[in-house]
């Protein structure tokens, strides 16, 4: 199984690459990025010396604050996760973890070589005062900023898998932990105690939880945590399960959007696992990325809205009640939704692989790298405390200062 995920991993992240945008604008460089182009005053240059691996681990970006935005390159990596707090913004690529002031210009690279034992990272957030730091079969890392060191938790110490995906911290105290072998649950969140660990599976929720691989967790309202999945929606309250999928609801049929799909890489050809799940769909006959079971993304708003981002079949909203989807014919940029954002006002964005879109009024104002962005595939996004915006995709971030939309 886990050369399953593995393969599923690589085949994902070669149609981001086929998707990457040229910009080679670039402020600083995570390890191994290729080609070097190294910011002007970096002491590689003012020494007249070839620039090293280490050249790149921390500085200064050298930045022009009177521009409107920003692109900083990240090399040939995805930029799966951002999480802006105050003056500093975190940045999680496949490359490791940058953190960057943009107060005082500082940056500075976590990788393998100074503690994670992934480079690759789904997730950073602040958790329990410190940064959690979710890897691609490293675990759960949390970093002590003022010690600079990082506890680790991995399937010893609980954790349902070395692949982490999201991480949230419930209002009631509990720690949930998205995982590819279920969700995990620290009842209270006493991580150092193991006897508070729980983990839910579909074995032992009996099929409550449709799916072992947790992509995503939100908190709604009354204490409600719904889980994204790769086999649909899962409502937890209470200890007891709820699920949708297709057949429920969840994304747009493929007569749809069969036009639309964006790529012919199709993970049923990579996976026994995703070929068994197209099977039950009914789906076996479709040869192109489409799974609208599959959730990449998920966010719950203050209404308690549920939204879901899916592979191929759209942006899918759930109110408690009844689903609707939108897509492509909706004025949605890309039916492969990769992101969702909900900035402080309350507004939700929608990172697709043709572009971003805020939804405003049950419409889609549609955004692109004519706008700023550093390529047209979205995958995290962050807005910051001076409403300024940071978006992730495939090799660099796009800073923008004044905001697509204000």
């Amino acid at each position: 199984m886990r050369m399953n995920k593995i393969s599923v991993a690589v085949t994902a992240a070669a149609v981001a690459g086929v998707l990457a945008g040229a910009y080679l604008l670039g402020a600083w460089q995570a390890k191994r990025a290729a080609p070097v182009a190294m910011p002007q005053g970096h002491p590689a240059v003012a020494s007249g010396r070839g620039a090293s691996e280490d050249d790149y681990r921390a500085g200064k970006a050298k930045l022009d604050p009177a521009r409107a935005f920003t692109h900083f390159r990240v090399g040939e990596k995805n930029v799966k996760s951002i999480y802006a707090e105050g003056k500093v913004v975190w940045v999680g690529t496949s490359g490791g973890v940058i953190r960057y002031d943009w107060g005082s210009d500082d940056y500075q690279l976590y990788d393998a070589k100074n503690g994670l034992l992934s480079n690759g990272i789904f997730y950073v957030g602040r958790l329990q005062g410190k940064m959690a730091i979710g890897t691609y079969g490293g675990g759960l890392a949390l970093l002590d900023e003022k010690t600079q060191t990082f506890e680790t938790y991995n399937v010893p110490e609980g954790l349902g898998d070395a692949f982490v995906y999201d991480v949230l911290a419930a209002k009631n105290g509990d720690v949930w932990i998205a995982t590819w072998s279920g969700a995990n649950r620290i009842r209270g969140g006493n991580l150092k105690d193991r006897s508070k660990w729980d983990l839910y599976t579909v074995e032992n929720t009996k099929h409550g939880l449709p799916n072992d691989w947790v992509y995503g967790l939100a908190e709604g309202k009354n204490g409600d945590i719904w889980m994204a999945t790769e086999g649909g929606l899962a409502l937890w309250r209470g200890g007891k399960w709820t699920n949708w999928n297709h057949a429920r609801g969840l994304g747009a049929d493929y007569d749809i959007v069969k036009k639309d799909i964006a790529f012919d890489n199709d993970p049923s050809k990579q996976s026994l696992h995703h070929a068994q799940q197209k099977k039950e769909m009914g789906l076996q006959d479709v040869n192109v990325a489409y799974n609208p079971n599959y959730i990449i993304a998920m966010k719950v708003d203050a209404d308690g809205v549920v939204w879901a981002g899916t592979w191929g079949g759209g942006l899918a909203r759930y109110d408690g009640k009844a689903w609707k989807n939108y897509t492509v014919a909706d004025g949605l940029p890309g039916n492969h939704v990769f992101m969702l954002h909900i900035d402080p006002k309350g507004r939700l964005w929608v990172g697709t692989n043709n572009g971003l879109a805020l939804m405003q009024g049950g419409k889609f104002i549609v955004k692109n790298q004519a706008d700023g962005l550093f390529a047209k595939n979205v995958f995290s996004m962050a807005t910051g405390a001076d409403g300024s915006q940071w978006i992730g995709s495939y090799g660099g971030v796009a800073h923008i200062r004044s905001g697509l939309v204000n």
